[in-house]
């Protein structure tokens, strides 16, 4: 946030230079329009201040996460007055924007739907192949995904700061409205309804939707996806990293785009 000074605040002693804290540098900074990846508000506080992180952070669809005091010690030596923000090293941008340029375009939409990646290393990685593979915007949802932070950064070669990122209040609501315009949802998951990876045909608008290795996608959205694919595998080994279960995937729908055989 800007102080009337005109400074952001940062820790002094972070490596993270993207991490601001205080009332009013936090408060300025997302009504100034920065790019704020999360914000951790302090346990117990209440009154006007709670209030007003609250509804800022719904206004501009951040993320917000209730923490004991002690993280937001150990996470600032400063006068963090009960709030901690992190700003993002990439730009957001809306999928409702970003869908009808492609259309524009004259390009097929090819997106990345990720459900509960967290670790910055498979997200980093899930970004560069995506890059590579042609995905026009890789969507996640507010809360529950990896930030896209320094870590994810080096992990996906640069790429996380050229590919889109588009971040969702709701990844159902997004699913929904992905399909009225026209996109398939086609989710990767071992279930009854999966057929083969390669016998999906992922020439048209496709929003390809992945889940964690643990979780896996939620089963709603799996409901939800208008087909369920599986990678084939030589041997009953777990299943494959999601990073790598992302390259493979996309590059099969590069492939099929490119009329390769």
């Amino acid at each position: 946030m800007l102080k009337p000074s005109g400074k952001i605040n940062f820790a002094p002693h972070m490596a993270d230079k993207n991490l601001i804290y205080g009332h009013h540098p936090v408060t300025e900074a997302i009504r100034a329009g920065k790019m704020v990846e999360k914000v951790y508000f302090q346990q117990g506080v209440r009154g006007e201040l709670e209030k007003e992180i609250r509804h800022l952070t719904r206004e501009y669809g951040i993320p917000l996460q209730v923490v004991p005091r002690e993280k937001l010690n150990k996470m600032t030596s400063g006068a963090h007055q009960g709030v901690v923000a992190y700003l993002a090293l990439v730009s957001f941008q809306s999928i409702e924007d970003v869908l009808p340029f492609v259309f524009e375009q004259g390009q097929t939409p090819l997106f990345l739907l990720l459900d509960g990646i967290t670790d910055v290393r498979n997200f980093g990685a899930i970004c560069r192949s995506a890059e590579c593979a042609g995905v026009q915007a890789v969507i996640i949802p507010q809360s529950g995904a990896a930030p896209a932070n320094e870590e994810a950064m080096k992990a996906s070669a640069g790429a996380l700061a050229r590919i889109r990122i588009c971040r969702v209040r709701s990844l159902f609501s997004t699913v929904e409205w992905l399909q009225e315009c026209g996109v398939q949802v086609v989710a990767t998951a071992l279930s009854d309804r999966s057929i083969p990876l390669y016998d999906a045909d992922l020439s048209i608008p496709t929003a390809i939707l992945m889940g964690s290795e643990g979780e896996g996608v939620h089963h709603k959205l799996l409901k939800m996806s208008d087909a369920v694919v599986k990678i084939p595998q030589a041997t009953d080994f777990d299943s494959y990293n999601v990073s790598v279960a992302a390259g493979i995937v996309l590059y099969e729908a590069l492939r099929q785009r490119r009329g390769e055989r």
